[in-house]
């Protein structure tokens, strides 16, 4: 992503593009449910709780992506080292 994103910090854009990716699945489940039963909310309300829900997938990704990196990297460093670091799969 250097072209157009040089400038801007990866972890930020990761953390709006989940955003992004949190509002659109509230606003497809909003209207999956409307298909199947009633409306649960006018489409108004329904895009006023979708930026709701935007707006906590970006704050919680930008929270926790460097932990879950953290976990990831330490989880596989001690499988690596249980495996006697040859990284073959013992199963």
């Amino acid at each position: 992503m250097r072209g157009r994103l040089a400038g801007f910090d990866p972890r930020l854009v990761s953390a709006l593009l989940w955003g992004a990716v949190g509002l659109m699945a509230f606003l497809a489940l909003v209207q999956g449910y409307a298909l199947v039963a009633e409306p649960l909310v006018s489409i108004g309300r329904a895009m006023l709780l979708s930026v709701v829900v935007g707006a906590a997938a970006t704050v919680s990704a930008y929270a926790l992506e460097h932990r879950i990196a953290e976990w990831s990297a330490r989880r596989e460093r001690d499988e690596t080292e249980s495996h006697g670091g040859d990284g073959k799969s013992k199963s």
